[in-house]
């Protein structure tokens, strides 16, 4: 009995393995369904019924009024064909291609972007470049109106430098040339004092000597270098010149002359 109830436990088992193993590997049969709304129902006015009337005396009862049939719903519609199912491999393409199309765009922007960029630097770099240009010219064309007048202003100066200077040179050797005028006149003076003109001088002759001296005015030597033409004068003035030592000396120490040329007329 035992034997017999084993023998069954182990036959239902390998049943129910082989039931589930071909449930397992049956393809799964596909299932469609199409949904719609149902059609809106027309609200039913209920139409009052009037109370029956009651029957005569010795008639018959009239038979009841049937109620009116419930409208029958709309027909389902038939099934359609079966929904195929989309691609996997087709739709991964698809998105694929959408987002490779959506990549180009923003790149073709993002190009567009810097391109836009890229000019607008270019044009600031170039306007930069004109101004620097533009300060460099002016600042050239200041250095060059500075370096001119500059140039203006020592000429100038230079020029009123050298004015000044023959200016004064013209003041020197003027107030030399007076203060010689004034030291030969001087000398002439005392030796015409000491001049004796000779008996029935007749005109103005001009008589000139080289008179050499000592620092301290005394004569070395008096020598006739130009004659009057009137022995007696010529001699009379260098008897005077010699008795005229020392002769005046000059006011400034640098107008002294070791050799002086003194011209002597009588009517002087």
């Amino acid at each position: 009995m035992a034997f017999a109830l084993a023998i069954a436990v182990h036959a239902a088992f390998i049943a129910v393995l082989v039931f589930s193993v071909r449930w397992q590997n049956a393809p799964p049969e596909p299932v469609t369904a199409e949904l719609y709304a149902p059609p809106a129902k027309a609200p039913v006015q209920e139409t009052p019924v009037p109370p029956p009337e009651s029957p005569p005396a010795g008639s018959e009862p009239a038979p009841a009024a049937k109620p009116d049939p419930m409208p029958e719903p709309p027909p389902k519609p038939a099934a359609g064909p079966e929904t195929e199912k989309p691609d996997p491999q087709t739709a991964a393409i698809a998105l694929r291609a959408k987002q490779e199309e959506e990549r180009r765009k923003r790149e073709a922007i993002e190009r567009e972007k810097q391109e836009r960029e890229k000019k607008v630097a270019e044009k600031k770099k170039i306007e930069e470049q004109k101004r620097v240009a533009e300060i460099r010219e002016r600042q050239s064309r200041e250095a060059e109106a500075l370096r001119v007048q500059a140039e203006r202003e020592k000429a100038e100066r230079e020029k009123a430098a050298r004015d000044a200077q023959q200016t004064a040179v013209a003041a020197e050797t003027a107030a030399r040339s007076r203060a010689e005028a004034d030291y030969i006149r001087r000398i002439q003076s005392k030796v015409k004092g000491n001049v004796i003109l000779p008996p029935e001088m007749a005109g103005n002759p001009e008589a000139i000597f080289e008179v050499v001296q000592l620092p301290t005015g005394e004569i070395i030597d008096a020598v006739l270098k130009k004659s009057s033409g009137v022995r007696a004068y010529d001699d009379a003035v260098q008897r005077a010149i010699v008795k005229s030592s020392p002769l005046p000396r000059p006011d400034r120490p640098d107008l002294f002359q070791r050799a002086l040329t003194l011209k002597f007329r009588p009517q002087d």
